[in-house]
C-alpha cells in the first residue's frame, strides 16, 4: 500500500497491510505535526503533493526496500491538506522475519521520503507563514511556493 490521502490516516490500515505469518516483527513510524519548530509556535501545516508522482515514488521506495531486505513488506501513507497539531502526516509500517531488518528498513523509508517524494509543506505560525523548501530543508522556492521546476 502506497498512498497519498487528504483523509486522516488510520494506523491500522498500514499495519494490516504488512501483517503476515512469516513476519516476526512489524516496525511502525508515525510522523506527527509538532507545535514548536526552532522556537516558533506552529498553528497548523498545509501539505501539498504532486500526487501521482508522489505515489509512484512511495512505491519505488517499497521496491528499494524489497531489494535491500528481500523478506520485507512495506506500507506507506502520507497525508496532504491542512493538518492540526498532533495530526499524523505520515505512517510507515515494515514487516520482516527479524526486528533489526524491520527497524533499518523503516528508517530507510522515511529518509527516502524526505529525499525524493514531491510533497511540500507550508508552516503557519502565530506571526506568519512560509513554504518550506524540500522536505530535507535544503532547497528554497524562488517564488515562495513550489513550481514545476521544483519537482526534482
Amino acid at each position: 500500500m502506497y498512498k497519498i490521502t487528504d483523509e486522516p490516516i488510520q494506523t491500522n490500515d498500514v499495519v494490516n497491510a504488512v501483517i503476515r505469518p512469516e513476519a516476526g516483527a512489524i516496525v511502525t513510524f508515525f510522523g506527527t505535526v509538532r507545535e514548536l519548530t526552532a522556537g516558533k509556535r506552529t498553528l497548523y501545516l498545509q501539505y501539498e503533493a504532486y500526487q501521482s508522482m508522489a505515489e509512484k515514488k512511495l512505491h519505488q521506495i517499497g521496491e528499494e526496500i524489497s531489494q535491500k531486505w528481500p523478506d520485507a513488506r512495506t506500507a506507506i501513507i502520507h497525508r496532504i491538506g491542512r493538518l492540526e497539531i498532533s495530526d499524523l502526516a505520515v505512517a510507515i509500517a515494515v514487516s520482516t522475519p527479524h526486528r533489526n531488518d524491520a527497524y533499518e528498513a523503516n528508517r530507510y523509508a522515511i529518509e527516502r521520503i524526505k529525499e525524493m517524494v514531491p510533497i511540500w509543506k507550508k508552516e503557519h505560525w502565530e506571526d506568519g507563514q512560509e513554504w518550506i523548501g524540500n522536505q530535507q530543508g535544503t532547497k528554497e522556492y524562488r517564488s515562495g511556493k513550489p513550481e514545476k521546476g521544483d519537482l526534482t
